[in-house]
């Protein structure tokens, strides 16, 4: 994520603002030019001043109050490319589920921003392809038998509205053992399984990610049963990220590409802030910060991981510093490292070349 400035007055803008609170210009994200561009009313429509083909509209869902992203205006459904996946959003009666889904949305569109600067979001694939990304947001229903799950099945992300509640979701974590749970880790997480079938099992990458990640045609459910009855091996911090991604080679895949999304994220912000690291009992340099190096443009994982290293020591030792937890509370081994140097290579090799949509007759 980066920060942004008011084309009006200069304003630093964040991610979601809709207005400016210097000039009170309203604001419009465009993804294609990464732009949150100030806007002028233009009949029915907005001028865009930080896009050159500046003609546009709101997205529909911005009258929800969960979108700032702007469409064309010639746009047939008036939904912006983020908005364009949803195939089920929650009942709109309720207030608890207006507040659950502003939440959602706003851990979704930032997992959408990180897919365009990867070159990965080219939204007619994603929508049209044999398996299109789409998403539903689900609330329980009273009485039944089984409670919605978080998860990803053939394109189709689920997301329990149960999880934009900060405490259940807290609940959640404590009661698997879980260091991290957040909203944007599970859009992170499932769309981690959406791209293993797009671009390992259809671009031909099997066997390489197999000799990475494992044999994934281990039977999954099998695998689920004994990673709940057995829990991880003991020395799961070598060879995993977390200990969930031990129960199987899918899992191990999609909790790795949640965390090289946490990376580049972070590491643009950070370089976005100029956060600069220098301790000066750091005689050796092991604590600081390379801000020459795009994260989305490294040409291998390593020059993320040397920066990575110090930025989360410093945010973890800052966040004790306020009697918290550790930020990331995680480990990344040489064997991680391996792996998130795959996901690197698969991004970058594959990013410009996504199978062709299949598109139906």
């Amino acid at each position: 994520m980066k920060l942004f400035s008011c084309q009006s007055c200069s304003q630093i803008l964040f991610f979601e603002n809709t207005r400016c609170e210097r000039c009170q210009h309203a604001l419009g994200y465009w993804p294609d030019d990464n732009v949150l561009s100030a806007l002028e009313p233009d009949g029915d429509a907005w001028i865009a001043l930080g896009v050159n083909n500046n003609r546009f509209r709101l997205c529909a869902n911005a009258a929800h109050d969960v979108c700032n992203w702007l469409v064309p205006t010639d746009s047939t459904t008036g939904m912006c490319a983020a908005c364009s996946h949803n195939r089920v959003i929650p009942e709109l009666n309720s207030p608890d589920h207006r507040l659950a889904w502003r939440k959602i949305e706003v851990a979704k569109h930032r997992l959408f921003y990180t897919l365009f600067r990867l070159n990965l979001a080219q939204t007619q694939n994603m929508l049209f392809a044999a398996e299109p990304l789409v998403f539903k947001f689900m609330d329980d229903v009273p009485n039944a038998q089984h409670k919605v799950m978080t998860g990803h099945e053939d394109g189709v992300i689920t997301i329990a509205l149960s999880e934009a509640d900060d405490a259940e979701r807290e609940q959640r974590r404590k009661a698997m053992g879980e260091p991290y749970r957040t909203l944007l880790g599970h859009f992170r997480h499932e769309v981690g399984h959406y791209f293993w079938d797009r671009l390992v099992r259809d671009g031909n990458k099997l066997n390489e990610c197999r000799a990475i990640f494992g044999d994934d045609t281990l039977d999954y459910q099998e695998a689920l049963k004994t990673h709940y009855a057995k829990g991880p091996p003991l020395d799961w911090q070598t060879h995993f990220v977390s200990a969930y991604a031990t129960c199987h080679p899918w899992e191990d895949f999609a909790e790795t590409w949640a965390h090289y999304l946490h990376i580049i994220d972070t590491l643009e912000m950070a370089r976005a802030f100029n956060l600069q690291l220098s301790p000066a009992i750091d005689k050796d340099g092991e604590f600081s910060v390379d801000q020459s190096v795009d994260p989305y443009a490294a040409p291998t994982m390593q020059p993320l991981i040397d920066n990575w290293l110090p930025v989360t020591t410093a945010l973890n030792t800052m966040s004790k510093t306020m009697g918290k937890e550790d930020l990331y509370p995680f480990v990344l081994s040489p064997a991680v490292v391996q792996k998130l140097d795959f996901i690197h290579t698969l991004v970058h090799s594959s990013a410009d070349r996504m199978p062709e949509p299949a598109l139906a007759s």
